[in-house]
């Protein structure tokens, strides 16, 4: 059995659904990988937030680094982010597989040689219009998705300038870096495959209000588009599930 390390930030930032999709049985995402080859995948979820320890070395299988409402470098709210990081470069030097989501995908991308900025652009929140990059045809996770998609959002900070040789992959309107590859085998994403509509409904409403936004039709989008993105977001997790058997 691999074992993947998941990192959660926030009280309400566990892995969810994208987590279910990462061990589940008898899928390989259209790679062609006999899943069954590598055995399941389990997970080793950290409540690094709560001051539940993180590893000094990395001897999981991949590293999955979840969202919060943080900057990658905010040691002095989130001391944690500071080894978070060092594990994430020993993921990027051993060629681990690595998936950061929102916050950990823009760990991800500084800790490669990217920046992040705090309150840039226009905020995103809710379900959002995303584009398949043609630099996406090949890559592992992303290759062979449809041109439109669209992905959960919640952020106000961003990645304003990819890690040197990343590969752009996705992107939105507002927010050009959505998804990149750093290296063969380390993602990372601005969005929350996770995220249902379930969730979005539970947001605070007061919080969209604040960005001007309608709370009601945030929602009501949330779960138009969830039945095909949850399909788009299953298919990325397994891929990224073969990609963990096949590193193993």
């Amino acid at each position: 059995m691999t074992r993947v390390l998941v990192v959660q930030n926030g009280p309400r930032g566990g892995p969810k659904r994208f987590g279910d999709w990462l061990t589940e049985p008898g899928a390989d995402g259209g790679t062609g990988v006999d899943v069954g080859a590598g055995g399941p995948l389990a997970l080793d979820v950290v409540h690094a937030y709560d001051g539940a320890p993180l590893p000094a070395r990395l001897t999981h299988g991949a590293l999955v680094v979840l969202g919060g409402g943080l900057m990658p470098d905010d040691h002095a709210r989130a001391p944690w982010l500071r080894r978070t990081r060092e594990l994430v470069d020993q993921a990027l030097e051993a060629a681990v597989p690595v998936f950061g989501i929102c916050l950990g995908g823009q760990l991800l991308a500084q800790a490669a040689g990217g920046t992040v900025r705090a309150e840039h652009g226009v905020p995103e929140v809710g379900s959002t219009a995303l584009t398949l990059r043609a630099e996406a045809a090949d890559d592992p996770l992303f290759g062979g998705l449809p041109p439109r998609l669209t992905g959960v959002e919640n952020h106000v900070d961003a990645i304003t300038a990819l890690p040197p040789g990343a590969r752009w992959l996705v992107e939105s309107e507002n927010c050009p870096y959505q998804a990149f590859r750093s290296g063969e085998r380390a993602w990372g994403v601005q969005f929350h495959p996770e995220a249902s509509a379930a969730d979005v409904a539970g947001w605070p409403p007061e919080r969209m209000t604040r960005h001007g936004l309608d709370p009601g039709e945030v929602r009501r989008t949330a779960e138009r588009d969830d039945p095909a993105s949850a399909r788009i977001w299953r298919t990325v997790a397994h891929r990224f599930a073969a990609v963990v058997r096949e590193a193993g």
